[in-house]
């Protein structure tokens, strides 16, 4: 079973920064792709955004609304997954989802999800 534990969500100001971790298995990096989702107060599970995705290869993907302030890595030794948000802004305040999936479809698509973890909330006061 594949399992993924995100960490490293809390309260901060706008113009501050986070980092979230997600650990997962070394089955994920062999085989699939990993992504960064965030699901908005107020917003139902198939609204989940896709945030930033890292392939097996390394090629990475950004929402318009981070790119240049958020960085998605993996940690390919320690099976983990990073996302660092500076200049954090109050419409980023969501529950942060780390994902898997198979590469079968676009990266932001919530619904080719394979594996969730179960989210870690981000809180940005203005």
């Amino acid at each position: 079973q594949v399992q993924l534990e995100e960490s490293g969500g809390g309260s901060v100001q706008a113009g501050e920064s986070l980092k979230l971790s997600c650990s997962h298995s070394k089955y994920i990096h062999i085989t699939g792709r990993m992504t960064w989702f965030r699901q908005a107060p107020g917003k139902q599970r198939d609204e989940r955004e896709g945030v930033a995705s890292i392939d097996s290869d390394g090629n990475t993907n950004y929402a318009d609304s981070v790119r240049g302030r958020f960085t998605i890595s993996q940690d390919y030794a320690k099976h983990i997954l990073t996302l660092q948000m500076n200049n954090l802004k109050p419409e980023d305040t969501a529950m942060y989802f780390c994902a898997a999936d198979r590469e079968l479809g676009a990266w932001y698509d919530p619904y080719g999800v394979d594996y969730w973890g179960k989210g870690t909330f981000v809180t940005i006061s203005s």
